[in-house]
Formats: structure tokens, C-alpha cells, sequence
């Protein structure tokens, strides 16, 4: 059975985006930067393939409207796998006719998730955006949230958990520890 996993980078005080909607640092891209090949061997580290591999066997995705937007709704290929956009508005014209793979849902948070793991069979489907990963906790919908925490404070800008309907409780399943960024895995408990 498909598990929603809700993937981020986040600074250690919360936020996954400066309040321009950069990642950090210099080149806009700190939040990520653990991901990225490393410089002298042009590799990814251990921890950043295993990521990357999950990601790419991911079935389907489930993106906030915002997020879809911010990325251009990845061109309409998130790694070939069908992208699910909760909003009650009607999509824009790239996504309308120019992105088979890309479909908005205009019922509600349990709707797309329903559709989405439909679609991804026995894969996982991954989440990304603040505010659906908020819908889909007090909708009851998100399996698992792995969050990779970057030992940087941006001090301002948009958190990830901004609003919840109550306190959620959550299991740590996995933890690796890096240089780079401590890795988190965590199911929710229902």
C-alpha cells in the first residue's frame, strides 16, 4: 500500500524558504545544498543518493498550488509520475493543456491524496508544499513526514508547520546524522 511522505528541507528554526522565496545563502540554494554533489568528487554523499532514489521511485506527487506555481509544475514531469494539485481555482494555461501529467483537484486535500496514491500502486507518493503538508495532517492523510533540519538559522521567511489545527503526534523512525544536515524520518500517529 502507498505511503504519503511529506519530503523538506528546513534551517533548525523552521523555515523552508527566506521571505523571497529563496533557500538561503548566497546562491538562494542553502536549504539544498546537502543534496548536491560534492565538489571535489563530484558525488553525492551516502545519505543524499538514498534520498534522491526515494524520490525518484516515488509513484505519484501531491504539490500545493504555491509550490507548483513556484516550480513551474516541474515542466510537467516530476520524474514521469503524475502531479496532484489541490486548489479550488482552475489551473493556469501551462498547466491546463500544456501538462498531461499534471491535474488539479478541486475537492479537497483528502480527494488528491485519495487520487494520487490511486495512481502511485504500491509506490509512495511524495508531498511538497507548507500548506498542504498542514491540510493533509488535520485531514489525517499524511503517513510520514522526513524532514532534513540544515544547521543554519535564515531567521525569517515561511515555516513549515505555521498552522495546525491541534498538537500531532509523531514517531521518529529513522535519524541519520551528517554534517550537512540531520536527517529525520518520522510516521504520524493516528
Amino acid at each position: 500500500m502507498s505511503t504519503s511522505v511529506l519530503d523538506m528541507s528546513m534551517s533548525l528554526d523552521g523555515y523552508i524558504a527566506d521571505p523571497n522565496d529563496y533557500l538561503g545563502g548566497e546562491d538562494g540554494e542553502r536549504l539544498h545544498d546537502w543534496s548536491a554533489p560534492d565538489g571535489q568528487s563530484g558525488q553525492l554523499s551516502a545519505p543524499a543518493r538514498q534520498f534522491a532514489d526515494e524520490i525518484i521511485a516515488t509513484g505519484a506527487v501531491i504539490a500545493g498550488r504555491r509550490t507548483a506555481e513556484l516550480m513551474d509544475h516541474w515542466g510537467g514531469d516530476h520524474h514521469g509520475v503524475p502531479i496532484f494539485v489541490p486548489s479550488h481555482r482552475p489551473p493556469g494555461p501551462a498547466a491546463r493543456w500544456g501538462y498531461p501529467l499534471v491535474t488539479y483537484v478541486a475537492d479537497g486535500i483528502e480527494s488528491a491524496m485519495t487520487q494520487a496514491k490511486d495512481a502511485a500502486g504500491d509506490r509512495n507518493v511524495l508531498v511538497h508544499g507548507a500548506y498542504t503538508a498542514q491540510r493533509a495532517l488535520a485531514a489525517g492523510v499524511l503517513d510520514e513526514v522526513q524532514i532534513h533540519q540544515i544547521p543554519v538559522l535564515l531567521g525569517g521567511g515561511h515555516r513549515l508547520f505555521d498552522v495546525l489545527p491541534s498538537q500531532i503526534e509523531l514517531e521518529a523512525v529513522e535519524v541519520i546524522d551528517t554534517p550537512e544536515a540531520t536527517h529525520i524520518r518520522y510516521r504520524v500517529r493516528r
